[in-house]
This record gives C-alpha cells, sequence and structure tokens, in this order.
C-alpha cells in the first residue's frame, strides 16, 4: 500500500522559514517522481515542486523560486521541502504526491499524480 506522510508544517512569520518532509512508503523510491504541492483556502490547488527519482530533474513553479528547495534521500524514502523567506501568500496546505506509474503527469497542475498524503498546514503571519 503505498503511503505517503507528511510533517513540518506549522506557524511561522513572513520571512522565515520551514521544512517540510515527506515520508514515503508502499512503492519503488528512486524510480518515481515526488511532487509537492499546495492549496489554500478558497483556491485551487497548485503546483510548487518536483524531483525526479533520481534526484537529477527539479522543477520550481515562479512563486517559489529562489525561495524553496526540494531534495529527496533516496536512502531513507524521504523528500524534504526547504522553504525560507515565507510570504503570507504561501499559506496553504502543502501535500506531497507520487504519479501512477506509466502515466503522464505534469508537476504544475497535479495532474496524473495518483497517491496524495494527507497534507501539512502552513500559516505565515505578516
Amino acid at each position: 500500500e503505498v503511503q505517503l506522510v507528511e510533517s513540518g508544517g506549522g506557524l511561522v512569520q513572513a520571512g522565515g522559514s520551514l521544512r517540510l518532509s515527506c515520508a514515503a512508503s508502499g512503492f519503488s523510491f528512486d524510480d518515481y517522481y515526488i511532487g509537492w504541492f499546495r492549496q489554500a483556502p478558497g483556491k485551487e490547488r497548485e503546483g510548487v515542486s518536483c524531483v525526479s527519482g533520481s534526484n537529477t530533474f527539479t522543477h520550481y513553479e515562479d512563486s517559489v523560486k529562489g525561495r524553496f528547495t526540494i531534495a529527496r534521500d533516496n536512502t531513507k524514502n524521504t523528500v524534504t521541502l526547504q522553504m525560507n523567506n515565507l510570504k503570507p501568500e504561501d499559506t496553504a496546505v502543502y501535500y506531497c504526491a507520487v504519479p501512477l506509474a506509466g502515466n503522464s503527469f505534469s508537476c504544475s497542475s497535479g495532474t496524473g499524480f495518483h497517491y496524495w498524503g494527507k497534507g501539512t498546514l502552513v500559516t505565515v503571519s505578516s
């Protein structure tokens, strides 16, 4: 059974930092991209960042480039999202997800990502 568990969310002031983690199990971890997505209250889900299975390719949405860093540890089946210089508009529930084998997917929209964690809440106060 595929499981994804996010942790590390919390309340932080604008300009602060948080480090999110996604612990994965139930699949061949280093064969798959992992994506981070977020959904703010009243808004649609949006992509944040993706990393390839081999850790050689990363993608960032323009809104987080230069502030967020994605990394994976294939020995521990974890993916982290280091978030620096946080802004109030980063407030959202953050989810990690993995695409279905053989399907095309989008790191921006989340299309094709089949397995999702339950999310962790990040709140950035101004």
